[in-house]
Formats: structure tokens, C-alpha cells, sequence
């Protein structure tokens, strides 16, 4: 045979099987959205100009923004819900027809219903599951039409924040009428010894399958082909099995990846093909020594995730989404929880290729838990359809290493749960985070395993893992010296000694007096702001036990939600329980564990240096994390001594007490002697320059290139000034789309999306970008009117503009600015500015940037002594000692003819509840992260309806308890009383509802829990 004709033969049977197997086309760009609501854009030809144009993952809840009042409550920080809708035309050629066709979504949020070419397809009420539809009888040859509507009308429907919308990809798969049933494809590997292991491979196959062959071929992690079979079809449910010598495990250490091709051939022609990767691992649990893996006993160091944990809201993309747990591997971490719901595909696939054991969970609750939620919408009758979906799709994953059921949710349902779980996967053990334990293989624990109490006292016949723990707080930047207790401190605790007999520090986000509540301070960076215990006693606790598996601290990153429950609500829209920021930026929590959990030489020294109001000579803890043998401080140039990194909690820092006074603090990091690693602050002046560096993110799979641009401001000598808050504004050019702007600030409305500024969150912001399909070139233009917000260190300001080059190619011109501090416009009275000018308290410096002539930027700051951050004293705080946790009646869920009011005095927070004669509820939401148990509450209200008793029935967790009376407390103007009560919360999520019983009720302002 020719040469010419063996290449010939070879592109065209290349050709066939290319054309005969399945097309996946990548379905995220080019839908079309709107926020409006009608019957009509379920139908095939409508007009839809008008709508948006838009790429998917998207999540408008995230772009519109927080909102007072948004429909998630605290919960979902503040945004809303509502009901969109998303169009999408495509076309179809006719041999196509004659194929299988589906659609998949990896993830739409929630009640979703499709139609294609007007015909329905149906419904998916879960929000955190991938699904698919059979479209094939309802296309046509030529343009088509896919309408998707999404109701999130019902709210609060999560704990926490939730995205809105097709927050995952679309994918459109074209098959032949014989293919692999969607999710089949089952691999398991039931014995694996040092030299061989078995590899069992089943599979299921839709259509006829008569006359045709089944094949199935191995790969070795470095693409080497190592067997294949390839036989008869005799069933439609056919299964391999196959010996691999000498097989490389998988691990966080090592994750080695296999491949499987399996294919149904008709001849030589090729009617489907699947290539599935997977992982040699073993596997095992022990009561007494806990977690084993290919032999070794491991702590599991993880942490807990929500899919909507960081800077995007739940539209992640790959490339953000792979720097988000590479970001956490970086810390050393072994293990992540996605919590408390699956997440799409590629989520796992990246924990596969990059080490991450996987908690893999399916559901928050059995029956409600929020007031719409999943659990009261749809559980009982989609449970088992959705348990399916997710195991089925998600257990080839070497990634994933365990079940969990759900959080802190109890139901009889479990023993069925985890039955049913079993037969989609026998291969690996079930649990949950606090849910019925007694049914679990695993008994995992909530919060409640930080006491010391639980840990010395507990005895166990099953194997243990902290599902959530430990639980504690950082604001980026933000150092106290004295321990914070979020409930107070608990009983049964371990130590948490203040670190100086006085506070040392004295600047707050709010002024303590417009506190709601006392939780709504920042929280101290230096591990001493928790519920029970430190990040660094936990550790110990965790690595000291040959029984405690390990842990998933609470939580990796920070995330939008949850934000009274903390941190007390409005201004309040986030969770500070990460170790890493929603910007991305780590805080010195993520450095401890780094120092504990790896290997390469590190240092990081804590608290930064400059310290303007703060008396010379006060003594301040320096700590310095590292895993070097022994670190030297040096300030000024004179060495304050060598300190060594301890194993026991309160010595696995390095520490010195050293007396303030400007200049340079410096650590080196010793090993054998030698150095291997230094840090260090210089004291800053006032914030003169932005500093801008870009992270490239690299494209993948279906998904463009991301870039994150972070700003900085420092001093003339670049010095990051740390308590920088000035605004970064950002003109955005080229082939790019704004993703969101954040500074890691949880106490900042600023729109994310819609803005062209981000204010400075201690001297940090970032500007996150995707770039369009088939992108040339982008730019930004960024500037900030610099300063001290508060003019205490200098009443210099300076303007820094500059012109950034993304990628590509620009023009580069110089940039004008035009500026005024009288408060008039400087298009029109504008001053050129030249460098450094002076400003008096009170002064607005307007200022616009122009490129070409053509105003690109306008930009507007403030100067003053009450602006910025608050300054305060050792007293600033005294009036919230002692008080217990309150929750404003405002920041409830009002049903009926409870409204918001301001129309009074002495109310506490935002507001207070009225009633006006009607009938309503309200109802509180706390967390209890101790033990089930009886607590003191008190509700305080005022009314002067002399004689009348306002009666309203008492309900926790939807169960009745009793019926409170409330007598007038004479006035309806300012003179508030209490009405206490005992109740009983159960451990986790607790509801605690008000409801009149037809004699209206009172004014309502707060419930205590004392």
C-alpha cells in the first residue's frame, strides 16, 4: 500500500469517527436575559431585542447588588431574588435530526423550567444539581430556540448567599441514537496492592446493540495506553475488568490521574466515545487512629466552601475557580467541603488534577430550614432523583472520598438516605456535618468538637471528623490585643488569654455607637476573636488525638451571607470566617496554617508598622509565623533576639512584646544556622502612589482568560500605607468584561458590578476581568485622589493616574488631570495638576482624568477628621461589656401586616416592627453552635393600650411553645420593656416566630438571648 494512501485511508477514517462520535458544543455565550416576568418567553418567536446579551456563568443577584431589605435577608447578605428569564438561539443542521441531542446545565439557581422551540421540557426545582434534557424530537433544521426560565420569587431560600440565575456552564451534546447513557460510566477499583490493582468499569448503553463492539482502553498518568479489550456487545449493561501492574496512587501528595476510553464501535466506525479519568486509592477509617490513605494515617486539614465563597457571587469560571483552590492548597490544605451542596463538575475536576480530597455534600437540610428553602420546596418529592444525579456523576472522581448527606439537619429519612446512597456507590462511606450520627458510618460534628469539654470527655464507636471547626474571625488589617467571644465565653472552653492587660488598639469600621449590637466590630488578625476556641489550639487538638481525623475549619474563604449572624447585620453584608478575604487577599490566618502544613521554607510577621496615633514605647505582640528552625527580630537594625516556633498552641508563633517606635521591623527565618527567608515593615507615611500588578489567569475548556488587577497604596518610598481607604477608580478598555470589583471590606455598599470606583479596605483593592471570546487587546486606565482620610498624619494629597497595558497592544498617551477643592466642577474650573497640594479639613477634592482630550475618569474624595475609619479610645467600647446577643425585630421575616417603622424613640438598630391593628409575624433566625439546650430569651417591645394584652403565640422551629403577653409599658413613644421567656434550641440552625392571634401585637424592637 502506498504511503499517499495510507494517509488518505487514515484522514478519512479519522474523518468518520470524528463526524460519527459525539459533539459537545459549548452553549455558554450569547444568551439573551431580562428581570421581567410573562407567560409569552417561554414561546418560540417573541421580541427579545430589547433583553441584555450576556455569557454564562451569570448570577444577577450578585450584579444587582446589596440591597436594605434584599430578598435573602441577612442570610444571602442582603440581595435579592426575583425571577428571570434567558433565550438563546441556535441553529441545527438536518443530519443532525437524525442524532440524540441534549442539553445539560451544570448549575441554575433555582425552579428552573425549559422550553425549547415553545415546547416544555420541564422542571428542576433544586439549584445545586447539573441536569439534562432529551431535546432531539422538538429541533428543527435551521434556527431553534431555548427559553429558560428561573424563579427565585420564594426568600429567603438559603442560609447564606445564593447566585441567581445559569450560574454554570451549558453545554449542548450531540450523540448517535446508541450512546452511553448520560452518568453510566462507573469505575471502581476493588483491589489495589504495591504491584497490581483491578480496575472494574461498567457502563450502560441506550439504543440497539446488535452486531456492534464495545471497547475499552487504559492510560497510564503519563498517556501511555497500558491494555484495552474490546468485545462483542452481548448486553447493554456491559463490564470490564482489568489488572494494572505496579499502579501510582493518587493522593494530595501525588495525584496521579488514569484515563479510561471506552467506545461503542460498529465495525471500525465509531459510535461513541467517553474518556473518564480516575485514581488509584486506598481508603481506610479507624475509631482509634482515624483517617488512612494508601496506607498512611493523615490528618485531614480542610476547610469548609461555599460554592459562592470569594470575589464572583456563584458565577465562577474555570480559571477563577482554579485559582480560588489553588489559592487554598497554597496553605496547605489536604481536603475542602463544598458546603453544604454539590457543585458543577469542573469543581471537581480541578480538585482531581491538583490534590484535593473532597467532602462531597448534597443537601443543607431534609425538611426546611430556611424559610423557602429547598429542604420545604422540594425535598420529598425530588430527593432521591437529585441523591442520583450527583453520585452518579460525581463518583468516578479520585477527588472525592467520602459522602456527606447533609448539615446539621434530623430526620428518620436517614437511614433511607444513606441505603440509597449505598447502592449507587458501595465503594465509599457516608456521613454528615451533625446529622443524625447514629446512622452515619462516619459521626461528624459541628462547632460543638472546639470544647474542651467535648474533646477530653468524648468516647466514640464510630470514626470522628470535625466537619466544622474551628470557628474563628479575621478582618484583614484589623488587630486587637484583648479576646473577642462572639457569645461571650462559653463554659468548657480552652484558654484564650488576652495578650496585653489594656487594649492597645483603637479604630473600628463603625463608630461603637452606632453599633446595632455588639458583634458588630471588626475582628482581630491575631487569632483572638472566636466562638470557643483559637485556629492554633484546635490545630493541637486535632494533631494530638490519634482518634480526630482532622478538621474543615469554617471557612476557607470568606463569603457573602450569614452577616447577622456574626457580625450582626446591616452595614454588615459578609462572613469574615476565612482565611482568605472575598478579594482574594490572605489574611494572617492563612499564613499560621501555611507555617503548620508545609514544607517550603516560609515567614510572615504580624502587625504591620505603622502605628501614627499610637504613644511611642506601647508595647506591642510581634508575631512571626514560620516553619523555620528559629526566627530573629530585628527593629532598627538592633536584634531583639531569636525566638523558635513551638509545637504547643501559644508558642506556634514566634513572639516579642516590643516597644513602639517608627521605623523598620524585620524577621529572618533560620535554618541549620542559615538563612532561608526574611520579612519586613517599614513605617509608612501618608498613602502618595498606587502600586498595580496583574495575575493572568489562564483560558480553559470552554472558558476565556481572567485577570486579576490589584491596587495598592503606599508612601513615597513604597511603603504600603495600611490604613489606606482612598477610592480606586477604573476605566476599562478593550476585549474585556468587568467580573466585580472588592476590597475584602464587609461593611462596604458599594456596588461590585456597576461601579467605576472601589474604595482602598486597609490599603487593598482588586478589579476582576474576563476577557471576551476572541480578544485582542484591553486596558485599563485607574486613578485615586490619595491622602490620610483623616488628615491626622498629613493634609498632602496627591493624584496618581496611569494608563495599565492587559494584554495586546495601545495606544499610550499621556493623561491630563484637571482638579478642585472648592467643590466646583473641574471640567469647567478645573486646576492642572502638577504634584503634591495642601487641603484643610472638611475639603472635597473633585478631580477628572482626560485621555486624547476625552474625560475618561471623574473622581471625587473627601478629607476630614471624621472621615474614614473611626478613632476611638480604651473606652470607645465600654457600653456593649456584658451584653448577650440581640437580633434586631427589623432584620426579621415579617409575614402579613408587620411592618418597618422609625416612627418612635430609643428603638435599638435600624428600626423596630409595628403592627397598626393587623395581623402578622415575625420571625428570628439564630445559630446555635453550642450543645441542644435551654436558653433565656427576652423580647423588648412598648405599647400604651391600657388593659389590653396583645397575646402572640411563641414558635421555635416551627414547633408551638407557649403564648406571651405584653403589657402596656405606658407610652407608645419611648418607653420600651421586656418580656422573657425560657426555650430550647437545638445544635446549628434555630427559628424563633411571633405571631399575633387576633388582637394585633405591639411595637416588637429586639429579641435578646442572654
Amino acid at each position: 500500500m502506498g504511503k499517499n494512501l495510507k494517509i488518505l485511508i487514515a484522514i478519512l477514517l479519522f474523518s468518520l469517527e470524528l463526524f460519527s462520535q459525539r459533539a459537545e458544543t459549548n452553549f455558554n455565550n450569547n444568551w439573551r436575559f431580562t428581570l421581567e416576568d410573562d407567560t409569552v418567553f417561554s414561546q418560540e418567536n417573541i421580541n427579545d431585542d430589547y433583553w441584555s446579551t450576556l455569557n454564562v456563568p451569570h448570577d444577577w443577584s450578585f450584579e444587582k447588588g446589596v440591597r436594605k431589605g434584599g430578598d435573602q435577608g441577612q442570610g444571602g447578605g442582603y440581595h435579592d431574588g426575583g425571577i428571570g428569564w434567558y433565550r438563546k438561539y441556535f441553529n441545527v443542521k438536518k443530519e443532525s435530526l437524525s442524532k440524540i441531542t441534549y442539553i445539560n446545565f451544570d448549575g441554575v439557581y433555582m425552579n428552573s423550567e425549559v422550553w425549547v422551540n415553545g415546547n416544555y421540557l420541564g422542571k428542576r426545582p433544586y439549584g445545586y444539581i447539573s441536569f439534562r434534557y432529551d431535546i432531539s424530537k422538538y429541533l428543527k433544521e435551521g434556527e431553534n430556540t431555548i427559553a429558560v426560565r428561573v424563579d427565585n420569587s420564594l426568600e429567603p431560600s438559603a442560609r447564606w448567599y445564593h447566585p441567581c440565575g445559569i450560574y454554570a456552564s451549558v453545554k449542548l451534546l450531540e450523540v448517535n441514537t446508541t450512546h452511553f447513557k448520560p452518568n453510566s460510566i462507573f469505575i471502581t477499583t476493588p483491589n489495589i496492592q504495591k504491584n497490581s490493582a483491578f480496575v472494574n468499569i461498567d457502563a450502560e448503553i441506550n439504543g440497539d446493540i446488535e452486531k456492534l463492539k464495545y471497547e475499552v482502553k487504559l492510560f497510564s498518568p503519563d498517556g501511555k495506553e497500558l491494555t484495552n479489550t474490546c468485545e462483542k456487545l452481548k448486553a447493554s449493561n456491559p463490564t470490564y475488568q482489568f489488572e494494572i501492574e505496579n499502579p501510582e496512587l493518587w493522593s494530595p501528595d501525588s495525584p496521579k490521574l488514569y484515563k479510561a476510553v471506552t467506545q461503542i464501535l460498529d465495525g471500525k466506525k465509531v459510535l461513541d466515545k467517553i474518556e473518564t479519568t480516575f485514581g488509584f486509592k486506598t481508603v481506610k477509617w479507624e475509631t482509634e487512629t482515624g483517617f488512612w490513605i494508601n496506607g498512611e494515617n493523615v490528618k485531614l486539614k480542610g476547610v469548609c466552601e461555599h460554592w459562592e465563597g470569594g470575589p464572583v457571587g456563584g458565577a465562577w469560571t474555570k480559571p477563577l475557580l482554579r485559582w480560588k483552590l489553588q489559592s487554598l492548597k497554597d496553605m496547605g490544605i489536604n481536603a475542602i467541603r463544598p458546603s453544604h451542596n454539590p457543585t458543577p463538575p469542573m469543581f471537581y475536576d480541578i480538585c482531581d488534577e491538583i490534590g484535593l480530597l473532597v467532602m462531597d455534600e448534597i443537601f443543607d437540610g431534609w425538611h426546611k430550614k430556611a424559610p423557602q428553602d429547598y429542604g420545604k420546596q422540594a425535598f420529598d418529592e425530588w430527593w432521591q432523583r437529585d441523591v442520583k444525579e450527583w453520585i452518579t456523576r460525581d463518583r468516578n472522581h479520585p477527588s472525592i472520598f467520602v459522602w456527606s448527606l447533609g448539615n446539621e439537619t434530623h430526620s428518620d429519612i436517614a437511614p433511607e438516605l444513606v441505603k440509597f446512597g449505598k447502592n449507587l456507590d458501595p465503594t465509599r462511606l457516608f456521613t454528615s456535618g451533625a446529622g443524625n450520627p447514629k446512622d452515619m458510618d462516619i459521626e461528624g460534628v459541628n462547632g460543638g468538637s472546639e470544647t474542651k469539654s467535648f474533646i477530653e470527655s468524648k468516647t466514640f464507636d464510630k470514626p470522628f471528623i470535625s466537619t466544622e471547626a474551628p470557628h474563628t474571625w479575621q478582618t484583614r488589617g484589623y488587630y486587637r490585643t484583648q479576646t473577642w467571644w462572639r457569645d461571650n465565653e462559653l463554659p468548657g472552653t480552652y484558654e484564650l488569654p488576652n495578650l496585653t492587660e489594656k487594649e492597645i488598639f483603637f479604630y473600628e469600621g463603625i463608630n461603637p455607637k452606632n453599633w446595632k449590637n455588639r458583634k458588630q466590630s471588626f475582628n482581630s488578625s491575631y487569632d483572638n476573636a472566636t466562638v470557643r476556641v483559637s485556629a492554633r489550639k484546635y490545630w493541637e487538638v486535632m494533631r494530638d488525638h490519634p482518634w480526630h481525623s482532622g478538621h474543615f475549619r469554617w471557612t476557607g474563604f470568606d463569603y457573602y451571607g450569614e452577616a447577622g449572624l456574626v457580625h450582626g447585620g446591616l452595614p454588615f453584608n459578609l462572613f469574615m470566617g476565612g482565611a482568605i478575604d472575598v478579594a482574594g487577599f490572605k489574611k494572617d490566618l492563612f499564613y499560621f496554617y501555611q507555617s503548620q502544613w508545609t514544607k517550603e521554607p516560609m515567614i510572615h510577621m504580624l502587625p504591620h508598622w505603622t502605628h501614627p496615633r499610637m504613644e511611642k514605647d506601647t508595647v506591642i505582640p510581634v508575631w512571626v509565623y514560620s516553619n523555620a528552625e528559629e526566627v530573629e527580630l530585628f527593629l532598627n537594625g538592633k536584634s531583639l533576639g531569636k525566638d523558635q516556633p513551638g509545637t504547643v498552641w501559644n508558642e506556634m508563633q514566634c513572639e516579642w512584646m516590643v516597644p513602639y517606635e517608627e521605623g523598620k521591623l524585620e524577621a529572618i527565618a533560620y535554618i541549620n544556622e542559615k538563612e532561608v527567608k526574611r520579612t519586613s515593615f517599614s513605617t509608612s507615611n501618608q498613602p502618595s502612589k498606587l502600586i498595580t500588578s496583574i495575575q493572568k489567569l489562564n483560558a480553559e475548556d470552554s472558558f476565556t482568560t481572567s485577570y486579576i488587577i490589584t491596587s495598592e497604596s503606599v508612601d513615597e518610598n513604597d511603603n504600603l500605607y495600611p490604613y489606606g481607604e482612598n477610592k480606586v477608580y477604573y476605566n476599562i478598555q478593550g476585549d474585556v468584561k468587568k467580573i466585580s470589583m472588592e476590597n475584602g471590606n464587609p461593611i462596604d455598599p458599594t456596588s461590585r458590578t456597576k461601579s467605576d470606583f472601589r474604595t482602598l479596605f486597609f490599603g487593598k483593592s482588586r478589579l476582576f476581568l474576563r476577557t471576551l471570546p476572541n480578544a485582542k487587546k484591553a486596558s485599563i486606565i485607574t486613578a485615586s485622589i490619595l491622602g490620610d482620610k483623616a488628615l491626622y498624619t498629613s493634609n498632602k494629597i496627591t493624584i496618581d493616574a496611569q494608563q495599565v497595558q492587559i494584554f495586546g497592544t495601545s495606544n499610550t498617551d499621556d493623561l491630563e488631570i484637571l482638579y478642585t477643592t472648592n467643590g466646583e466642577n473641574p471640567e469647567s474650573s478645573g486646576i492642572i495638576y502638577k504634584g503634591t497640594f495642601e487641603v484643610i479639613d472638611g475639603t472635597t477634592v473633585k478631580a477628572l482624568a482626560k485621555l486624547n482630550g476625552k474625560i475618561v475618569l471623574k473622581m471625587e474624595e473627601t478629607f476630614g477628621q471624621n472621615e474614614g475609619l473611626f478613632w476611638g479610645d480604651e473606652h470607645s467600647k465600654d457600653m456593649w461589656i456584658g451584653r448577650g446577643v440581640n437580633i434586631s425585630a427589623e432584620d426579621g421575616i415579617l409575614q402579613g401586616g408587620a411592618i418597618t417603622s422609625e416612627d418612635a424613640h430609643r428603638y435599638k438598630g435600624s428600626g423596630f416592627v409595628r403592627f397598626d391593628g393587623n395581623e402578622g409575624s415575625v420571625e428570628f433566625y439564630q445559630e446555635n453552635d453550642g450543645e441542644e439546650g435551654d436558653y433565656s430569651i427576652r423580647f423588648r417591645y412598648m405599647h400604651n393600650n391600657i388593659g389590653k394584652l396583645h397575646p402572640m403565640k411563641l414558635y421555635v422551629n416551627d414547633e408551638y411553645i407557649r403564648t406571651l403577653e405584653f403589657n402596656s409599658t405606658g407610652g407608645w413613644e419611648k418607653e420600651w420593656k421586656f418580656v422573657p421567656t425560657i426555650i430550647r434550641l437545638k445544635a446549628g440552625a434555630n427559628s424563633v416566630k411571633l405571631e399575633t392571634t387576633g388582637e394585633s401585637g405591639p411595637y416588637l424592637d429586639e429579641l435578646f438571648i442572654d
